[in-house]
């Protein structure tokens, strides 16, 4: 196993928000992790990479090929991120440095976690905003975040999140804050990165519309708490709790209206 999580439990100033969280990302799987908004899925996400907010404490166990990431130090859980396991957030905008360019931002990574110089990093953040598809990739780099649109900045952080080539990339409702259309091609440019690359994928959405163009394993979280995981096929045609029901009702609403995913 790549990814084991075991009895998770994170509390938040007092009060427990994840609760004996347990699941498994073996390697090149795709699991998401779907429930409502609160539901304490971006928390375990954040608990597994030691980015947890203050006030925020983890507990239980997260080993990454049999390594313990529970309370291991800040240095060393910065090695592990981007370089072995890659994030993309929800909202760019604030995940991006307004006041650098984009091509100074995905070369960072590569500059920290490669030892690469700065002309390297430079020509290989243009290779890696080609490969995220962005248009013009030679001049796009030049930019700063505000100058883009926001399925470009997505593109963006997709680009610095896989430029050291992780084995697992996490994604935190990539696709949310995007209008139908780019949605659906940030979640093929993502399959076919996640293809390409031979990756683990942990997908975090409260879509199970979304989540089914992109994973074959789910856990459905509920208030903190693991009520249901399996195959997704399974979840999609025989949902065993009233949440999951919840969230298929969702999604045929969604992937029958117009323009919907389907």
């Amino acid at each position: 196993m790549s990814l084991e999580v075991r009895d998770l439990v994170v509390e938040l100033d007092g009060s427990r928000v994840v609760d004996g969280v347990s699941f498994d990302v073996p390697d090149g799987a795709r699991v998401g992790l779907i429930g409502e908004s609160g539901s304490g899925k971006s928390l375990t996400a954040l608990a597994i990479l030691g980015l947890l907010p203050e006030g925020a404490t983890a507990s239980g166990s997260v080993r990454w090929d049999g390594r313990e990431l529970i309370g291991l130090p800040d240095r060393e859980l910065a090695t592990l991120r981007g370089d072995e396991i890659g994030i993309v957030f929800q909202e760019p905008r604030t995940a991006l440095n307004p006041v650098r360019t984009v091509g100074r931002q995905i070369g960072e990574s590569i500059r920290i976690h490669e030892g690469a110089s700065r002309r390297e990093a430079s020509r290989r953040a243009v290779a890696e905003a080609a490969r995220v598809r962005l248009p013009d990739p030679e001049q796009i780099v030049k930019r700063y975040p505000h100058q883009l649109s926001g399925g470009q900045r997505q593109r963006v952080a997709i680009a610095m999140a896989l430029a050291c080539r992780p084995r697992l990339l996490i994604a935190d409702e990539p696709t949310t804050a995007l209008d139908v259309t780019i949605q659906a091609e940030i979640l093929d440019l993502l399959n076919g990165l996640v293809a390409r690359d031979g990756m683990s994928l942990v997908f975090i959405t409260h879509d199970l519309a979304v989540l089914s163009q992109v994973a074959t394993h789910a856990v459905v979280l509920d208030e903190g708490r693991v009520i249901e995981h399996g195959p997704l096929s399974r979840l999609l045609t025989a949902p065993a709790s009233p949440i999951t029901q919840g969230l298929l009702r969702d999604a045929t609403a969604t992937l029958w209206k117009p323009g919907g995913l389907a």
